[in-house]
């Protein structure tokens, strides 16, 4: 299936074995120490691969934020166009790239944000590689609107993933969890601007044409012109 070209591949990511298991000890290292540890050790790699290594590896969550010292995350309702995500539930990422978005996006300069994150597979099961869409305001995007956050490590227990979407002979597989119970972080994860690999291919839209769209998918109105 070929997919606009403002999908974003995620870039390649198959770690050697040597890196792979310097990951897994900096991770076993982290958890070996106190409560909810800040995990800043030097890396063998780009910090979003150490990210996505815990995800994909681990079956770890990950939750993006502005605020570093989150002890307990409670489900709280979420505001959505579909089910899944219109719950009274935490929200976390199976992706690494995808939690680093909502870390170093400053989201009190950016009066919305839109964001995606999918794999597909066909009907022999095949899995594709994650492709990315990532925008923000028109207004905002000029001004850089980046900042220091926090990706927290969260125990995958408690979540489940969103149910696969139909498109066509495609099944869309989109990494979003949610725990209907409270979460305790295991460690958190600094990152900054310069962690992001997509950074410089952050999108922009109209939010007057985005409300447009989410009024006409809410009500069924006319799609605008």
């Amino acid at each position: 299936m070929q997919l606009p070209d403002y999908w974003l591949l995620r870039p390649a990511d198959d770690p050697a074995p040597d890196v792979r298991a310097s990951f897994d000890a900096i991770w076993e290292r982290a958890l070996a120490g106190r409560a909810c540890p800040v995990v800043d050790e030097p890396l063998p790699a780009e910090k979003w691969q150490f990210l996505c290594h815990l995800a994909d590896a681990h079956g770890l969550a990950l939750h993006g934020s502005a605020d570093p010292s989150i002890g307990l995350f409670e489900p709280r309702q979420a505001n959505d166009l579909r089910a899944f995500g219109n719950q009274k539930a935490v929200y976390a990422a199976g992706d690494g790239i995808w939690a680093m978005f909502f870390a170093v996006v400053n989201r009190d300069l950016v009066p919305s944000v839109t964001n995606a994150c999918v794999r597909l597979a066909d009907a022999a099961g095949r899995i594709g590689p994650p492709r990315y869409v990532f925008s923000i305001s028109r207004s905002a995007l000029a001004g850089r609107p980046w900042r220091k956050g926090t990706v927290y490590v969260l125990p995958g227990d408690t979540f489940m993933a969103q149910p696969p979407i139909l498109v066509g002979e495609y099944e869309a597989r989109i990494p979003q969890l949610a725990s209907l119970e409270p979460v305790r972080p295991l460690a958190r994860i600094p990152v900054e601007p310069a962690d992001f690999p997509f950074l410089a291919q952050i999108r922009a839209h109209d939010d007057d044409r985005l409300e447009e769209y989410t009024r006409v998918l809410e009500t069924g109105a006319p799609w605008p012109e």
